[in-house]
């Protein structure tokens, strides 16, 4: 076997070190869906502190991804990855064992920072292990790949814990892969020098964390519970803060993302594709699960169960993105990926029956995932290896927000079309209360009436709830095709995309 494929092997095996981590990171954004009512009665816990005990964790994670990325680069990647995961390991059984809702709430917070520090870890490590384009680019689809499966497969895997366990088992499960990591890491993974010397923007990773934080939770708040000045308020300081980072990064002496990428076509077009895809994946989700669950009546579990099948699509089609990226240029090729999108979410709005919302979800989710890997492949092209951490951070970051924008906008979408429907067939002025603004509250008080008007009443917030799917499908399938219609339009402006352009042009 010739040195070459002894490298390959070899890169290919610490990849599959790093894969069962990257997983359980990306599963313990959905791992508590079920575990969530055991804890509250366990603990005592508030509805407020339930909502922060699941949300806490995005949050963190989301915030800290641009500061951890560059302390990657500082530090190196293998090196934050090890530290990552000995925090990530004894935090984890801090959250197993928390005696309070305050206790869970700040482990949870905790795991947020230590999920900071390996996902743009692992996509720096996969920079560092694969040079060559092509093995990058498969490298990427895996990854691309692991991590929607994770969030996909974290509510089956918490109900079949539960099923056996005590709640705390759905963080005790994080150990064994950790410890994988720790072990076969400093064999596997190569050294990652890193740049000690180079001071750190400080001032950068607080206008980073107050850019993320404050516009990710008002836009969550206001998907799940209506516009407040607060959240806006809280949105509109992200949004400022923001420019203020770019404007720090532009002028700082040691900024944390080198500031030419911030002017590379190629590099901003890859995080827009990331957060647009993101906001369909997402979004979409959210509705499935409610419709599975409120409408087709089926158990948290099942409905978990039904919603794996658009992440077999995505195992099917994510090893052909590298495919078609190099066949059409990766322009062309996410522009195909968004342009599959739209069919699927075409498809869901076609019918209200399970198996055609199912195809729709599949085609959508493997649509959606071609163009994420691409472009994450391109945000690595682009990058210089000793500065992939904050660089591939910030697409992930995208990725965060254009997940929560995505259940703000379809859900506000949505939400009007539902209201608009059920105004008009629900009966007895049963449209001024609960049963007027959601599903769930139609279903809710349906429980307190008889069967002759609870049926009627049921029914009647079903139709209205797939009145409002399907609009949220048409808007979705629109911003899809504008983004289809841009990549398209930049695949003729450059045809043949160099392997790795160079953002310092």
């Amino acid at each position: 076997m010739t040195d070459r494929h002894l490298d390959r092997r070899r890169a290919w095996t610490a990849f599959g070190v790093l894969a069962l981590p990257l997983l359980l990171v990306s599963m313990d954004v959905s791992i508590l869906y079920f575990a969530v009512p055991q804890i509250s009665e366990d603990l005592h816990a508030s509805a407020t502190q339930q909502l922060w005990i699941f949300d806490v964790y995005g949050f963190v994670l989301a915030g800290l991804l641009v500061t951890m990325g560059a302390v990657a680069d500082r530090i190196g990647a293998r090196r934050l990855l090890l530290i990552g995961a000995v925090a990530f390991s004894a935090t984890s059984v801090g959250a197993a064992v928390s005696q309070t809702p305050e206790q869970l709430i700040a482990a949870r917070a905790v795991l947020g920072l230590g999920g900071a520090t390996l996902m743009p870890s692992t996509l720096s490590m996969v920079r560092t292990l694969f040079p060559d384009d092509r093995e990058r680019s498969r490298a990427v689809a895996a990854w691309t790949g692991i991590m929607t499966a994770g969030v996909a497969l974290g509510p089956v895997l918490s109900g079949v814990l539960l099923e056996h366990f005590a709640w705390g088992s759905v963080f005790l499960v994080n150990l064994p892969a950790m410890a994988l990591l720790v072990i076969a890491g400093p064999i596997l993974l190569p050294r990652t020098p890193g740049r000690p010397g180079t001071r750190f923007d400080l001032l950068g990773s607080a206008l980073s964390l107050g850019a993320v934080l404050p516009t990710v939770y008002g836009v969550k708040q206001w998907a799940a519970e209506g516009f407040a000045p607060s959240r806006l308020g809280a949105i509109v300081v992200g949004v400022v803060l923001a420019v203020l980072f770019v404007h720090r990064q532009r002028t700082a002496a040691a900024p944390m993302i080198d500031p030419r990428l911030l002017r590379s076509r190629a590099y901003l077009a890859a995080i827009g594709g990331n957060l647009v895809c993101s906001f369909a994946l997402i979004g979409n989700a959210v509705f499935m699960t409610a419709y599975l669950q409120l409408v087709l009546g089926y158990s948290p579990f099942v409905a978990a169960l039904w919603s794996l099948a658009p992440a077999l699509a995505v195992g099917a089609v994510a090893p052909l993105a590298p495919v078609l990226a190099e066949r059409l240029g990766r322009a062309r090729a996410a522009g195909v990926g968004l342009a599959a999108g739209v069919v699927g979410f075409a498809v869901i709005a076609s019918h209200d029956a399970l198996a055609t919302i199912l195809v729709g979800a599949g085609v959508l989710a493997a649509g959606s995932v071609v163009t994420m890997t691409i472009c994450s492949d391109a945000v690595l092209a682009v990058l210089d290896p000793a500065e992939a951490g904050a660089g591939a951070a910030l697409g992930e970051a995208a990725q965060e927000l254009g997940g929560a924008l995505g259940i703000a906008v379809l859900g506000s979408v949505a939400a009007v079309a539902y209201r608009s429907d059920a105004a008009a067939h629900l009966p007895g002025g049963t449209s001024d209360g609960p049963a007027g603004d959601s599903l769930a509250g139609a279903v809710g008080l349906a429980a307190s009436l008889p069967d002759r008007l609870a049926g009627p009443v049921v029914e009647a917030a079903r139709h209205a709830f797939i009145q409002g799917l399907d609009a949220a499908a048409v808007a979705g399938a629109a911003l899809l095709a504008v983004a289809a219609v841009i990549a398209f339009s930049g695949g003729r402006r450059r045809p043949s995309a160099p392997a790795t352009p160079d953002p310092r042009r």
